[in-house]
């Protein structure tokens, strides 16, 4: 099992930036991969971004491209979300998931967090 505590949301004016953290504890592996993802009031959850166990690849939903950053520390079992240039249509609660099953892009994760709440006011 994994467990994943998401920290970092909040309530920020647009153009504002949030720095949302996943924590993982468990049986966390080398070669997991960790997304972030999504959902709106009245949506379905979407992908944000996901990184490679290295780090060495990443990947952004193209409505987030050059505002947002996936990053990872191994050391700490923690990734990271910078949030830049924040937009009202960004509000959503976010939730961080490890070990796809599927291409990471897809919600096919076993393991995901309760979620963080992150508000942009116009």
């Amino acid at each position: 099992q994994v467990q994943l505590v998401e920290s970092g949301g909040g309530l920020v004016q647009a153009g504002g930036s949030l720095r949302l953290s996943c924590a993982a504890s468990g049986r966390t592996g080398r070669s997991d991969a960790m997304g972030w993802f999504r959902q709106a009031p009245g949506k379905e959850r979407e992908f944000v971004a996901a990184i490679s166990w290295s780090g060495g690849n990443t990947w952004y939903a193209d409505s987030v491209k050059g505002r947002f950053t996936i990053s990872r520390d191994n050391a700490k079992n923690t990734v990271y979300l910078q949030m830049n240039s924040l937009k009202p249509a960004d509000t959503a609660v976010y939730y961080c998931a490890a070990q796809p099953s599927g291409p990471v892009y897809s919600k096919e994760y076993p393991y995901w967090g309760q979620g963080t709440r992150v508000a942009v006011s116009s």
